[in-house]
């Protein structure tokens, strides 16, 4: 029988810790599971990677509590995360703790407690009775007993700022815990109870305990508590001590949404283009082997038809599917289009949902009641039984590239898990990215095309506007030249619908002043702050840092204090000046807060509430509403100039996948796009709507240039607080690479396009090399030589495949 367990802890290490079962979890510890234990003076949940009965060289602490009583990661999800801890040069812990969406189940916290030092000095305070300040009155409070940080910063609003004061001075002691959370506590679904073996009852019990005890022994299995209460006067009280105790267990069961049934609405006839590529993934799936699919296909070609098709048949043949989107505003568009045809048979995952949520989803997914499942990048991790299919919804996208640890794309992941399953994957876009298309070249990916729009519509015409132009014969500087002006105005004269295109956020780019030329700063980030009007401050977009509109310049005092640059706000305002009876609505991360916020806004749009709908690149991405007739995009230029080898394949993207939103309907659409770079091959193609020619001329580029999809390409931040450590480390590291193995080459240290960010001052090495392998074992030898330096944690990042250098 195993007595220890090697657990893998959500910290910035590679390594797993070894721990003692106690007898009473021997028999129900299982790799996958999850388990709180002791991590110095912490409590931290880790996943049970194995059970073993090795003799270990030194005493281990105990295991403190099982999580899950099955395992939460089942052997090929567990498998996956350790793939993409080595792959992707992430710590395995905080690896497979992003892949479960169960943080409710757990609930972390600080207890804080007096030292003997702290206890003398709380007598000394209750002797000097004057002592009433805030100090004083927290040490009395703790005199009494422990506190949780939580309780005591309701009591008194500075008690972070005092407790941390007072631990440096050694009058508290601070313990980090986590604790199963109390599902009493609950708002979802119903709240069952059953006897557990696992522990003892109180030896005092009241007459509720002890009648819930002798009514679960005599009636074995699982009962409604809310129910039971009727019987039970007081029983719902009796549980939640009991529970505590070990001797029963409770736990929340969920609550099915209600949703619309499936509709017998008749399906939509598939075209020759739509049945071919639809036979050729039924197929893939009858064969029982893993197979990739690009579905390239233009903009309203019917892509998500053939979807819903395939995750038909995969569910005719008795297995489930996995449907992924890049966005949460993706979502719901896509999720209702599911429902309709699955019902209950679908699931949605993603981060918009609160905590409770997306546990109750997951939750279905794994008693296997829901076998369709729709969600954004975090969904790959989703525990479909039986995996038959994975559809990659506008796979080009930035959104399924993780930014933060680990720092995995979705899409790679999606294609890693299909093929560990023996699945089929289908990646779909309008603009495939240029190494899924090269993939499909080289016949890695097999290649299915749709060439025409569904019902043979046309696609819209697309015209470039100079707007250099546009000023040397108005000699105006406007946001809206008169082409685009007088093509709204007709559109709206005609009862049709516009999308407005500005790719930034706010009211102005930044503030400047007349007299010095000082620009307004984040201090936190080495970017100007940007204008947002509504709400009367500067805001950084990297940190969220704000402050108000200054009336004189900081730096000179000059009352002379300008605006500079567009957003999508001034756009929305600029459209109500020249358009005064028009409905306008705007859609950004600024008016998105929430899931919820995105639906009413774009459902809106969609019924006709709207005439004109102003947003950033939230409006771009897979939005089929038919009345729309014109797109207008404000400056394509933006994102155009920054300094990374994909801006000019993003911009493409963007404006080919905006300029599909017109048109949609019975009526043709058009697409005014204004630019100063006309000549830029990204938007001739984009005008032309020439995928090829554009996957050509980048290509070369990219050939020319030694960059993906010819090498593999690895980013390295080193990253501190302080300007000098970051200088210094840089150099270390700059040292360690100095003489890099063959057919690799190191670019760097220097400084990151955005030196500073989030208080953090960041130097970067890029490094190519013509073999993955070899990127993967100089990467890792370079964490080591990090960690024998003892550099801190968090001074080393380690992008793989990055799709952003900034």
């Amino acid at each position: 029988m195993p007595r220890y367990c090697d657990v893998s802890l959500p910290v910035p290490l590679d390594t797993s810790f070894t721990y003692a079962l106690p007898t009473t979890l021997e028999h129900r510890v299982q790799p996958g599971c999850r388990v709180i234990v002791p991590f110095g003076v912490r409590k931290l949940t880790g996943v049970v990677l194995a059970c073993h009965d090795q003799p270990q060289p030194r005493e281990v602490r105990d295991v403190l509590r099982l999580v899950d009583e099955e395992p939460a990661l089942p052997p090929e999800l567990l498998k996956l995360g350790l793939w993409i801890a080595e792959y992707y040069c992430a710590p395995p812990g905080e690896t497979l703790r992003g892949m479960l969406p169960l943080a409710a189940d757990v609930r972390s916290g600080k207890i804080v407690a007096l030292t003997p030092s702290g206890e003398e000095a709380a007598r000394q305070m209750s002797i000097l009775a004057e002592a009433e300040d805030s100090v004083a009155r927290i040490l009395r409070a703790l005199a009494a007993r422990p506190l949780t940080e939580q309780s005591l910063k309701k009591k008194f609003p500075e008690a972070v700022r005092i407790v941390h004061s007072l631990e440096r001075k050694g009058l508290v002691a601070v313990e980090r815990v986590e604790r199963l959370r109390d599902p009493l506590r609950g708002r979802s679904g119903r709240l069952m109870v059953e006897k557990d073996n696992s522990g003892k009852p109180p030896e005092k019990l009241s007459r509720a305990e002890k009648q819930l005890l002798v009514f679960l022994e005599q009636n074995p299995g699982s009962h409604d508590l809310a129910t039971l209460e009727q019987r039970l006067k007081g029983c719902s009280r009796a549980a939640r001590r009991l529970a505590k105790s070990g001797a029963v267990r409770l736990w929340r069961a969920v609550v099915e949404e209600q949703v619309m049934a499936p509709t017998a609405e008749s399906k939509p006839a598939l075209n020759a283009e739509q049945q071919t590529a639809l036979e050729a993934i039924r197929e893939s799936m009858r064969s029982g082997r893993f197979h990739t699919f690009l579905l390239h296909g233009v903009t309203g070609s019917g892509k998500t038809e053939v979807y819903l098709n395939a995750i038909e048949a995969t569910l005719e043949m008795g297995q489930g599917a996995l449907l992924l989107v890049p966005e949460i505003a993706l979502t719901p568009a896509m999720a209702g289009q599911f429902y309709a045809r699955f019902g209950q048979a679908v699931a949605i995952l993603h981060s918009a949902f609160s905590d409770v949520e997306r546990a109750d989803q997951w939750r279905r997914i794994r008693q296997g009641k829901a076998r369709v499942v729709v969600g954004t990048r975090s969904g790959v991790f989703a525990p479909v039984e039986n995996l038959g299919l994975i559809v990659v919804d506008e796979e080009h996208d930035q959104s399924y590239k993780q930014e933060e640890t680990p720092r995995y794309n979705g899409r790679d992941v999606a294609i890693v898990r299909a093929q560990a399953a023996g699945a089929t994957v289908v990646l779909g876009s309008a603009t495939p990215g240029l190494e899924s298309r090269y993939n499909a070249e080289r016949g890695k990916y097999a290649l299915l095309e749709l060439k025409e729009r569904i019902e043979k519509r046309p696609l819209p015409q697309v015209e470039l506007i100079d707007l250099r132009l546009e000023f040397l014969e108005t000699r105006k500087q406007t946001l809206f030249s008169r082409r685009l002006a007088e093509a709204v105005e007709a559109r709206l004269a005609a009862g049709e619908q516009v999308m407005i295109l500005l790719n930034r956020r706010g009211f102005s780019s930044f503030v400047a002043c007349r007299s010095c030329g000082e620009r307004i700063e984040c201090r936190n980030c080495s970017v100007t702050l940007t204008y947002h009007r509504r709400e009367q401050r500067l805001l950084c977009h990297y940190c969220d840092y704000a402050e108000p509109v200054p009336n004189v310049c900081p730096k000179c005092g000059s009352e002379y204090i300008y605006f500079l640059g567009s957003g999508s706000e001034k756009v929305e305002e600029t459209l109500h000046q020249h358009f005064p009876r028009a409905r306008i609505a705007r859609l950004d991360r600024d008016t998105v807060r929430g899931r919820r916020q995105f639906e009413t806004i774009l459902s809106g749009f969609r019924e006709g509430s709207y005439d004109i709908l102003v947003g950033t690149q939230m409006i771009a991405k897979g939005h089929d509403i038919p009345n729309v007739t014109l797109v207008g995009v404000v400056s394509a230029d933006v994102g155009l100039g920054l300094p990374d080898f994909r801006a000019a394949e993003r911009t493409f993207q963007l404006l080919t996948q905006v300029a599909g939103r017109a048109g949609r309907g019975d009526l043709p659409g058009q697409v005014l796009i204004q630019t100063i770079n006309p000549e830029h091959y990204a938007i001739r193609f984009a005008a032309a709507q020439d995928y090829q020619g554009f996957y050509e001329k980048e290509l070369n580029f990219r050939r020319l240039m030694h960059y993906p999809p010819f090498t593999a390409l690895a980013n390295v931040i080193v990253r501190s607080e302080k300007l000098e450590d970051a200088l210094k480390l840089s150099g270390l590291l700059g040292e360690y690479l100095k003489n890099p193995p063959e057919n690799v080459r190191v670019l760097g240290p220097a400084a990151a396009p955005v030196m500073k960010l989030k208080a953090e001052y960041r130097f970067q090495f890029l490094i190519k090399a013509w073999s993955r392998r070899v990127l993967g074992e100089l990467l890792r030898g370079a964490r080591r030589f990090a960690e024998e330096q003892d550099w801190p944690a968090t001074a080393l990042v380690v992008d793989v495949d990055p799709l952003s250098l900034m």
